[in-house]
């Protein structure tokens, strides 16, 4: 097989714009597995959201990727074999930061995540991901992270698609280089630790599996996913992929066209 370990973003990649995994996509991805391909989702999705998806989608063995690359768990004992976050200092200064610029800020624990908004974005998030946010309404996050002592993998902000490169590139420049800021769709920004990233989990599945990355394969379409294209050595973007992203990567057709499927018959090497 020209790529035995294979990882494939969820949201905009694997998924269609309803919610759905194509049968076609799963097809492809259980005649991978059956072949002695190692199958990964790698989202930036909670650990919660990402298992549940795992499981509708009948993975029941393998590694998955939740919070950017920060988490990673053994689908079939269920033992997070990664768990990297913020320190407490460096956590409190992302959300120093993110509060002043009065954003919809949201923050993760491993199993849960908390949100400063109750409005309809939260609704539609709440949704799409299928888990529930705590709201905190009565005082900023930073404080309740403080008096609740937690530890957190991941924050977000919520904005408006056309404001969502201006507060990346603001919260870079203050934040500095030991923080990680990215988009993950066109209206979240996230902020990880500098070293947790998608990049970081094809390392880590490649070590796992005991292979060189450049026989493990990646798909994504959005700038989140471009460390774990720069990484893997199977480069592949979906074409409704961002445009930095797809001059990275040999393109495939779009999420609503099955494009996992096509590129996992390139990893099986079905396909040239």
């Amino acid at each position: 097989m020209k790529y035995p370990v294979f990882l494939s973003d969820f949201d905009g990649t694997l998924v269609r714009a309803d919610g759905t995994v194509s049968q076609t996509n799963l097809d492809a991805i259980n005649a991978y597995l059956s072949a002695g391909g190692k199958f990964s989702v790698c989202s930036g999705r909670g650990l919660n959201s990402v298992l549940a998806q795992a499981k509708k989608m009948g993975l029941k063995e393998g590694l998955a990727v939740a919070y950017q690359g920060a988490t990673i768990v053994d689908l079939a004992t269920g033992k997070i074999l990664k768990d990297e976050g913020f320190s407490r200092e460096s956590v409190l200064r992302v959300l120093g930061v993110m509060e002043s610029h009065n954003l919809h800020v949201q923050i993760y624990t491993v199993d849960s995540y908390l949100c400063n908004r109750d409005n309809e974005m939260l609704a539609y998030y709440e949704r799409i991901v299928g888990i529930r946010a705590r709201r905190v309404l009565d005082e900023p996050l930073s404080k309740t992270v403080e008096r609740e002592n937690l530890r957190i993998i991941k924050a977000l902000a919520v904005v408006a698609p056309e404001d969502r490169f201006t507060l990346r590139d603001a919260l870079k420049q203050e934040l500095g280089e030991e923080y990680y800021v990215t988009c993950s769709s066109e209206w979240l920004v996230e902020v990880m630790p500098k070293t947790q990233n998608k990049g970081t989990a094809v390392r880590f599945l490649a070590d796992y599996y005991g292979v060189d990355v450049s026989r493990v394969a990646a798909i994504g379409d959005q700038l989140n996913d471009v460390p774990m294209i720069l990484a893997a050595g199977g480069k592949f973007a979906v074409s409704n992929a961002e445009s930095e992203l797809k001059e990275l990567a040999r393109v495939v057709p779009s999420n609503e066209e099955d494009g996992v499927a096509v590129a996992l018959k390139i990893a099986m090497g079905e396909e040239e």
